[in-house]
């Protein structure tokens, strides 16, 4: 019970600024209608509690299971089982990120159907499940991790350069899949995988670098899968419906949330049916746990699964409305400047409110024995994730201004600040950039932009209203691994040669 309210506090600490953020605004520049405001908070309120269920079974369910696969993969000593297995978990685990459930359902809305939720769903985590093979092979095999991302991003600019001149909204879905695939299932279950493949290594230090990085491996997965099925998909012109608030029913105030009902538990039982049999299998074949703790682990699947449930509900029964409501008024202003402040607010506040940050800005500083400020970190990502956002609307109101004009030196940049830093920061920098997409950027903020670039008749909704997962994703590691210069030349000046400074 303790964990549950520890949770249910970090959250309402996440969700409030924003609740508090939407209510300056409606009572100032942009009034929305009443029962979209009590929708609104009733679903702030689902959402609090969902995230909260959701987060307890990962931590007594879902986390544990890829402690104990890891584990038990590692100690048969067979490189093909452990590549195997890891993969098939990863594919099934990516299935149900809510964050990517998300995103998929809200492209082939906007596309009228043009782009199946279901297609994304099946590239999507396969992309991601052989990265996260290829981020293991990469251990055994004792390959750089910086020669392991600069292969892989160099891939990816070059796929990108081609995708960005034929299907610049597949360039878009590539980028933002990766972002939200990465969330508050993924994370956690990947991370226990991490752990146990590290765990092989002799070198201790060696282990902890090899603790970082695998789920920004994966994460590279998603961006190629998504441009190489662009590639396969004859050239087309998608459909495009407009998020205006005057075609979106206001309705009776909680007839938006009983019309949701039997999708959100459809989506949540098939979400994490794949992991709940992949789990009985290995409980067969692998693991063979004791009655108690296995049933300990099925009672965090079920609240797993009650917490996905709330969180469809509050999201789709209210959250998300708002959200595109009101980027949509903020950008029918005369005067724009409300939007972008908007914009930026939205991202520094968020980002510092988000769970994972304070878990990744803790481990920073325990890593490095405090001398990376958890504060120096938070305080950059949040400028960071605040300058993406503010990117995005600037994107939306620029007409010329493409997405790869932004992910091309900005991640030319990255691919040049890796080796300039310690291995270790090269591993949390990328990392940091699947932390930093966590589920309210990928819905709230989401649903804002998309609602903003509706408010255009120039702007595409779906080549301009995505895009924005990417670029807090790649905003993100910049700030990160511009950290890591900062620590390698502080170390070197002060004749400090930091464990986490050494470099293989």
């Amino acid at each position: 019970m303790n964990i549950l309210v520890s949770y249910l506090k970090d959250n309402t600490q996440a969700v409030v600024p924003i609740v508090i953020i939407v209510m300056l605004l409606n009572f100032t520049l942009v009034p929305l209608a009443t029962p979209v405001i009590v929708r609104f908070l009733v679903g702030a309120f689902t959402l609090i509690v969902g995230l909260s269920i959701f987060l307890v079974g990962v931590d007594i369910g879902i986390t544990p299971m890829g402690t104990l696969t890891g584990s038990a993969l590692v100690k048969t000593n067979k490189l093909w089982l452990f590549l195997l297995g890891g993969g098939l978990l990863g594919f099934f685990v990516s299935m149900a990120e809510p964050g990517l459930l998300v995103l998929v359902n809200q492209i082939e809305y906007v596309t009228a159907g043009g782009i199946k939720a279901s297609t994304l769903l099946a590239w999507v985590p396969i992309g991601f499940a052989i990265m996260v093979a290829m981020g293991f092979v990469r251990v055994f095999l004792g390959l750089p991790i910086k020669v392991f991302f600069g292969i892989g991003y160099g891939l990816i600019i070059l796929l990108a350069w081609f995708t960005s001149r034929t299907s610049p909204e597949f360039l878009a879905i590539a980028f933002d899949s990766s972002g939200s695939i990465t969330g508050i299932l993924v994370v956690p279950f990947i991370m226990a995988l991490a752990v146990g493949i590290s765990s092989m290594r002799k070198d201790s230090k060696q282990g902890e670098q090899d603790s970082f990085g695998l789920i920004a491996a994966g994460a590279i997965g998603p961006i190629l899968a998504v441009m190489i099925l662009n590639m396969l998909t004859p050239a087309q012109e998608y459909p495009v419906i407009s998020l205006e608030p005057a075609q979106m029913e206001v309705g009776s105030i909680m007839s938006a949330f009983w019309s949701i009902v039997p999708d959100s538990v459809k989506n949540s039982l098939i979400a994490l049916l794949p992991l709940a049999v992949s789990l009985l299998v290995l409980q067969r074949v692998l693991l063979r746990l004791e009655k108690r703790r296995l049933a300990r682990i099925l009672k965090g699947f079920a609240y797993t699964l009650l917490g996905m449930f709330l969180f469809f509900m509050g999201v789709n029964g209210g959250f998300m409305e708002v959200g595109s409501q009101l980027g949509y008024l903020l950008a029918s202003l005369d005067n724009k400047i409300w939007l972008l402040i908007t914009s930026f607010v939205l991202g520094f506040v968020t980002i510092l409110a988000e769970p994972s940050v304070h878990v990744l800005t803790r481990q920073i500083e325990d890593v490095t024995s405090g001398y990376v400020k958890r504060t120096a970190v938070a305080a950059s990502l949040s400028i960071g994730v605040g300058s993406a956002i503010l990117l995005s609307v600037i994107r939306i109101l620029v007409p010329w201004l493409n997405l790869w004009h932004l992910l091309l030196p900005g991640y030319l940049i990255a691919i040049v600040m890796i080796y300039f830093v310690p291995n270790l920061f090269v591993g949390i920098g990328f990392d940091a950039g699947s932390v930093a997409t966590g589920p309210l950027t990928t819905t709230f903020i989401l649903a804002f932009t998309q609602g903003a670039a509706s408010a255009f008749e120039g702007a595409d909704l779906l080549r301009d209203g995505l895009g924005m997962i990417a670029l807090v994703a790649m905003m993100s590691i910049m700030t990160l691994l511009g950290l890591g210069v900062v620590f390698e030349v502080k170390s070197r000046k002060q004749g400090v040669e930091a464990n986490v400074a050494d470099k293989s």
